[in-house]
Order: structure tokens, then C-alpha cells, then sequence
């Protein structure tokens, strides 16, 4: 017991240690700076200096940046490190059915390095301005057509200042004779849309393909279905994220984040409209007979009101057995006008007429059961049945409810390749935020996963590293965290003490069981330390005594036997003792002369 009470003694005054010592430090640091501030005045500055050069960081392992370098065929990659925009083409277009004053593509755009980037050169696209619309593009060098190879797109984006609302998606630009760049708007046809976007609490991963109708010769947006995984973090974390579309000639794409798939499906069974109308579809010249029956249950007609059934007894009635209680002031009203209120100067009685005082709770009802004209109670009517309706039955004509029927489909068609798509010759950037300076880097379209791959490990991967060796470790960011909350101090020593403490407690602090041989034999009564596995032992040991005792019995009764027969003859014996020494005195008697008799001559 002392042991356990050593144990919380020392966790207690680990605790307050830590803490006076973080305030210690906080108050040593104060002090120096008043000590450092009255060495300025007298122009000692050797100190300070010698101070910031033992207290500065460890320094960070550094990270080095090369541009990366497409390993395979491309039709579209920029890395942006050259640091200008060649080769894309900023908006000049105007939305339609919009103000003037926000219909223009006026947003800006420029190609700088991340704001707190670990990777010094390595630059991208930013989205500078907020509450604008903004509009790129760039020509792939040469279209992209959908036919026996996968299609991958691929690119980062960094929300920097987080997200309020608006995307950071891309378009595919399909290949069309009218495709201008220069007036490049939220109208031009596309063929994918693809890339994250947030409004609200909202979170989407957009994939988006505009399918041709090959009757028609209309295009109609699906929807890929939404994902199940989480995507908040990837909108609030301030990190930059690598987005991939890997769409294949089988119809099957994926979607992933961070080469984590977070999506997939198949372009025939998981978009919405799906690609392929329905066969059939329902009559829409089709109408309901009027005599269509479609009531599963009908009142019964031959059911008949009973001649007892009372419809015009209330649902409540007044309490005949309830009596007023003692005390209740009948005459005294439940409110009364407040006497100490007075009319107020301004009061006009022409205007505002006859000025009355507010009405107040009656005082004397306070200590009363009640104030007033007292009235019964109201109870539920036993006898209460209300409005009689009859019964409900199945009804024999019932026929279902009624449904439109189907007819062949007019506009049905069956595209089993949807994959096929239009081509597209351009990616852009079509957006709207509220947020600014949203960063855009690395973008690879092409058809082998191993390429892309290989452009993310050279571009994101090394991102990812420099992020990960500036970050401190688990100990930095515990340490880093206790500075600015010292009660953390006190959690980190019980996290850590609390183990020792619960296995020395438990592995140290059993009871000693007292041994038989140090209880004297006295009549006062002796603790109870047996615990359950020594019941058991005393209980088998009980049964081994018994059977010990009923052995012992039978040896005894035997003994008992052969001691009856010996000690019976030893009485013999003893008898026939006795029984010699009384013939030997006869005859002893017997040969005495002066037992002999005369003999007569």
C-alpha cells in the first residue's frame, strides 16, 4: 500500500514540476529580455547575438528540385518551371446572361512558387485574383483520340488559403473547327471534365464526359457516381495533392487521390443519366379507366351502428368523486392590479383612453391552494366511443394500383463503347473562386500509367518529401504542442506513467498470504485469505480426509475385532492360570501328612 501512494505521490509532483518549470522558463525568458533590452542601453550586444546563434533550429535536411522530364510518350505535360506562360492563352471572352461588370474572363493568372514551398524553382500556375472568372488553355501537341489506349490526366493543386467556395478542375477541349482559344468560355464544348470542387460543406471529385447521342447527334453530360472516401482533408489541409483519371478502352476508370484510388467504375453501369436509355419506356398517351379499382381495404357495407354506441358523449367529463381542497379563497381573484404602479406623465386619456394599472399575481394566493371560483377537474369519459365508423374489409375488386404501360422506346439506343469519346485537342482552366492564389502544377496527360507514375515520383513525390522532412517528428510536434499548452506536460507524464504504475500495481502490490504456522492456536477468529483455487484445494482435500476417514474406520473396526479375541484369550489363559495353582495346592494339601488318614490296622 505505502507503495501505491509513493507512486501517485510521484506522478502529482511530476506534473507541478513540469508545469512550474514551463512558467519558470517563460519567466527566465522575460527577464532576459529585460536583461538583453538594459545591455542594448549600454551598448552590450555580444550576449543577445551569442543567444540567437545556441538557440536557432537544427537545420532542415534539404530536399533538392530538378524540373521533371516526361519518360515515355506525351501528348500534354508542363511543369511550369521555365517560369512564364508560353504556350497558354489567356481569356478575353465574356459569359453570356451576365452583368457586365463580372462577365468578363479578368481574373488573373501567373506562374510563381508556393508561398511556404519546401523546394526552391519548383513554380506553378496560380490563380492570383478571388471573385473573378478565370479562363486558360493550352494546345495539346496533338489531339488525343479515344481508341485502343488508356487515357490518363493528371495534375496537383494546392489550396493555399484554403477553400470557400469554387473548383480547380480541368477541361478537356474536344476538337472542334470552332475551338478558339482566345475566347475560351464556360460554353466551349468539352469532352471530360475532371478535378475537385467545394461550395459549402459540399465536397466533389468531379468526373464528367459529355456523351454523344448517335441517334440525335446530342451531347448530355454523366455524372460519375460519388465517391465514398472522405474528401474534406484534401480541401482544408494546405497540402498539395496529386489527382489522376485513368480512364480504359474496357469502359472501366479510376479515380484516384495521391495514387490512392478514392473512385472507379464502369462508364456504362456507375454514371448518371446512364449512357444507354431504357428499352422500353411507359405510354405517356396511357390513362387510368375511371372504374380502376385501386383501394386495397373498403368500409364494410353491411356493418350497422350498435343501438348503444352514444356518438355525442364528451371525451371529458368533471371529476364527481374530486372536493375542494381546504383553504381555496373563492372570493380573492387569481390577479389583481399592481398598487404600486402609477400612470405615466405622458398618459394622454383622449389618445390613449382610460389608463388601468398592469394586472399582477394576487399575493394572497401565494400561500393558498388555489384563489378563485374553484371548479371539478376534468377525467377521461369511460364512456366516451366518439364518431362510429364501420369496419374495414379486403375489397373484392381491388386490381392493384395502376401503372402506365410500357412501349418500345423511340430513342433507344445501345453505345457499348463509350470509352469511344470525342477527341479533344486542348486542356484548360474555366473557374470562379472566392478564394485566391490557388496553385496548379505538373499536368500530364498520356497513355501509360509507368510515365505518369514516373512525372508524379519526380514532381509531387518530391513535394511530399521536402514536406516530410521539414515537418518535426512525432517528439518535435508534442514538445512544439506542450509550448503553447503547458498543461499538455502534465497528459505526457501520465500517458507514460500511468503504464509503469497499472503493472506495478498489479504485477507488485499483491497481498502476502500469512502462513499457518505464524497464527497461534487462540480462540479469536482468523482472516479469511484463501481465495478461490485454495477453496478447491481445501474442498478436494476435505474429500481425501473423508475417504481417509472411512479406510480408517474400517482398519479400526478390524483392530477393534482382533483386540476382542486376544483380550479373550488372555482371559482364558488367565483362567487356566488360576486354575493350576488351585490343583497344585490340592495335591500339595493332599500329600501333607496331616491331611492323611489313619490307617486302620
Amino acid at each position: 500500500m505505502e507503495l501505491k501512494w509513493l507512486l501517485c505521490v510521484t506522478l502529482l509532483a511530476l506534473g507541478i514540476l513540469a508545469v512550474q518549470a514551463h512558467d519558470m522558463d517563460e519567466d527566465n525568458d522575460a527577464d532576459d529580455v529585460v536583461d538583453i533590452e538594459d545591455d542594448l542601453d549600454d551598448g552590450i550586444e555580444e550576449g543577445e547575438e551569442s543567444k540567437s546563434e545556441t538557440s536557432s533550429p537544427p537545420p532542415v535536411p534539404k530536399v533538392t528540385y530538378r524540373p521533371p522530364i516526361p519518360t515515355g510518350e506525351v501528348y500534354f505535360a508542363e511543369s511550369f518551371d521555365k517560369g512564364t506562360l508560353d504556350g497558354w492563352v489567356l481569356s478575353r471572352a465574356k459569359k453570356d446572361d451576365t452583368d457586365d461588370e463580372i462577365a468578363k474572363y479578368d481574373g488573373k493568372w501567373e506562374v510563381q512558387d508556393m508561398k511556404e514551398t519546401k523546394l526552391p524553382g519548383d513554380k506553378g500556375l496560380v490563380m492570383v485574383t478571388r471573385a473573378k472568372h478565370h479562363a486558360i488553355s493550352s494546345k495539346l501537341s496533338k489531339p488525343f483520340v479515344f481508341d485502343t489506349k488508356p487515357l490518363i490526366i493528371q495534375y496537383e493543386v494546392n489550396f493555399q488559403n484554403g477553400i470557400e467556395c469554387g473548383g480547380a478542375y480541368v477541361k478537356l477541349l474536344s476538337k472542334t473547327p470552332e475551338l478558339n482559344l482566345d475566347q475560351f468560355h464556360d460554353k466551349t464544348p468539352y469532352t471530360i471534365m475532371f478535378g475537385p470542387d467545394k461550395c459549402g460543406e459540399d465536397y466533389k471529385l468531379h468526373f464528367i464526359f459529355r456523351h454523344k447521342n448517335p441517334k440525335t447527334g446530342k451531347y448530355e453530360e454523366k455524372h460519375a457516381k460519388r465517391p465514398d472516401a472522405d474528401l474534406k482533408t484534401y480541401f482544408t489541409d494546405k497540402k498539395t495533392h496529386l489527382y489522376t483519371l485513368v480512364l480504359n478502352p474496357d469502359n472501366s476508370f479510376e479515380i484516384l487521390v495521391d495514387q490512392t484510388v478514392v473512385n472507379s467504375g464502369n462508364l456504362l453501369n456507375d454514371m448518371s443519366p446512364p449512357v444507354n436509355p431504357p428499352r422500353e419506356i411507359e405510354d405517356p398517351n396511357d390513362q387510368k379507366p375511371e372504374d380502376w379499382d385501386e383501394r386495397p381495404k373498403i368500409p364494410d357495407p353491411d356493418a350497422v351502428k350498435p343501438d348503444d354506441w352514444d356518438e355525442d358523449a364528451p371525451a371529458k367529463i368533471a371529476d364527481e368523486n374530486a372536493v375542494k381542497p381546504e383553504g381555496w379563497l373563492d372570493d380573492e381573484p387569481e390577479y389583481v392590479a399592481d398598487p404600486d404602479a402609477e400612470k405615466p406623465e405622458d398618459w394622454d386619456e383622449d389618445m390613449d383612453g382610460e389608463w388601468e394599472a398592469p394586472q399582477i399575481a394576487n399575493p394572497k394566493c401565494e400561500t393558498a391552494p388555489g384563489c378563485g371560483t374553484w371548479q371539478r377537474p376534468m377525467i377521461d369519459n369511460p364512456n366516451y366511443k366518439g364518431k362510429w365508423k364501420p369496419p374495414m374489409i379486403d375489397n373484392v375488386n381491388y386490381q392493384g394500383i395502376w401503372k402506365p404501360r410500357k412501349i418500345p422506346n423511340p430513342d433507344f439506343f445501345e453505345d457499348l463503347e463509350p470509352f469511344k469519346m470525342t477527341p479533344f485537342s486542348a486542356v484548360g482552366l474555366e473557374l470562379w473562386s472566392m478564394t485566391s492564389d490557388i496553385f496548379f502544377d505538373n499536368f500530364i496527360i498520356c497513355t501509360e500509367r509507368a510515365v505518369a507514375d514516373d512525372w508524379a515520383s519526380d514532381g509531387w513525390g518530391l513535394k511530399k518529401a521536402a514536406d516530410g522532412a521539414a515537418e518535426p517528428g512525432v517528439v518535435g510536434q508534442m514538445m512544439a504542442a506542450a509550448e503553447e499548452r503547458p498543461w499538455l506536460w502534465v497528459v505526457y507524464i501520465l500517458t507514460v506513467a500511468l503504464p509503469v504504475f497499472l503493472v506495478v500495481l498489479f504485477c507488485c502490490s499483491g497481498k502476502k498470504q500469512p502462513s499457518a504456522a505464524e497464527y497461534k492456536k487462540t480462540d479469536a477468529p482468523q482472516p479469511d485469505v484463501m481465495d478461490d483455487e485454495k477453496e478447491e484445494e481445501k474442498d478436494k482435500g476435505e474429500k481425501e480426509e473423508e475417504e481417509e476417514e472411512e479406510d480408517g474406520n474400517e482398519e479400526k473396526l478390524g483392530s477393534d475385532a482382533d483386540l476382542e479375541s486376544a483380550s479373550q484369550e488372555e482371559e482364558e489363559e488367565e483362567e487356566e492360570d488360576d486354575r493350576k495353582p488351585a490343583s497344585e495346592e490340592e495335591e500339595t494339601v493332599n500329600r501333607s501328612p496331616r491331611n492323611r488318614k489313619p490307617r486302620k490296622d
